[in-house]
């Protein structure tokens, strides 16, 4: 596997250390203590709702002298990112469209892993109503994004595989609450979305996906990044971390109701009904966990090309100056 620069193997520095308040929030290692590696709260769903109920994480990471200090879950990657920066997060997962900002400046972390991108469970929604039969028909029409994100990057790359000039399409920069009510209000004709979003507006039957992930041509890789710090001085922990998740995916693919409501399946953090089986269907189509490969690189370069060619970013971001090889890790099987 080749990229531009290379990834960083275990025993070699990182390019990028932590910046700010690492060196005063660093993970334990005094002599006979273990490692603690410190992760978002997970919520009600996901494979790390069930490593938290199971204890199945603090397991394999006792075997490298860690565990699991579970940290306030961040609003979104841009705030996991500012987590990992000072030390507050040594691991967080989000996509690299959302991965693109955070890493066009001094980054003190690195991605370790990616899942290719969403088929099903993103994309650009319109109202069953709306008159939009195609992502030609956007054109001249106001659609709901998030700035610099998933969002954003879904629509301007529909817009880019349908040769629609995304001058025609005007880009109405929203967070995901105020997006979700100018979207049942009418006052933004299209929503480009991704996660609970979508699942909602599909389980209500009300919308649908204009344009999907695959419909789009999406290179919005789902990643995971790790404090570089950490990744320097315990590059076992950063593998054992990569197996489990990689591992646990697998599992979530071929059952992922088994990874639903795993605290509880009343209130509202639980799903239900027509959510729950969109969620399912979902869950069935995302794909595990895996290293970055050079065709994976290839594909994150894509998305840091769009965005600096629609001027959402001033300038091509290098993502692979920020790749991490994790098979060359301590611990390295495949």
């Amino acid at each position: 596997m080749k990229f531009a620069r290379p990834v960083l193997a275990a025993t070699a520095l990182l390019a990028a250390t932590a910046c700010g308040g690492n060196a005063e929030a660093g993970p334990a290692t005094a002599a006979g203590s273990a490692v603690e590696l410190r992760l978002p709260e997970p919520g009600n769903s996901g494979v790390l709702a069930v490593a938290k109920k199971d204890g199945s994480l603090d397991r394999a990471l006792a075997a490298v002298h860690a565990k699991v200090a579970w940290s306030a879950a961040p609003a979104g990657f841009a705030e996991a990112a500012d987590a990992l920066n000072s030390g507050r997060l040594d691991a967080a997962q989000g996509s690299i469209s959302t991965g693109l900002l955070p890493l066009a400046g001094k980054p003190g972390f690195e991605l370790f892993g990616a899942a290719q991108p969403d088929p099903i469970g993103e994309g650009i929604l319109v109202k069953n109503n709306s008159g939009i039969k195609s992502v030609k028909d956007l054109a001249g029409r106001k659609v709901a994004v998030d700035a610099g994100g998933t969002g954003e990057y879904l629509l301007l790359q529909a817009l880019a595989k349908y040769k629609v000039p995304a001058e025609q399409v005007q880009r109405v920069r929203l967070s995901p609450d105020q997006a979700r009510s100018q979207f049942s209000i009418g006052e933004v004709d299209a929503w480009a979305a991704t996660g609970e979003s979508v699942v909602t507006e599909l389980a209500h039957a009300s919308a649908y996906l204009v344009a999907s992930g695959f419909g789009a041509g999406s290179d919005n890789y789902r990643v995971w990044a790790v404090r570089s710090e950490l990744a320097r001085q315990h590059p076992e922990v950063v593998r054992a971390l990569y197996d489990y998740l990689h591992e646990a995916d697998g599992k979530a693919q071929r059952d992922p109701a088994a990874y639903l409501n795993v605290f509880t399946s009343s209130g509202p953090e639980a799903v239900s009904g027509r959510a729950k089986e969109v969620r399912v269907d979902v869950g069935r189509a995302v794909a595990p966990l895996g290293p970055i490969q050079e065709a994976d690189a290839v594909r994150l370069e894509r998305v840091a090309q769009l965005f600096a060619a629609q001027h959402v970013t001033p300038s091509v971001v290098d993502v692979r100056s920020h790749l991490l090889d994790v098979n060359s890790l301590a611990g390295s099987a495949r």
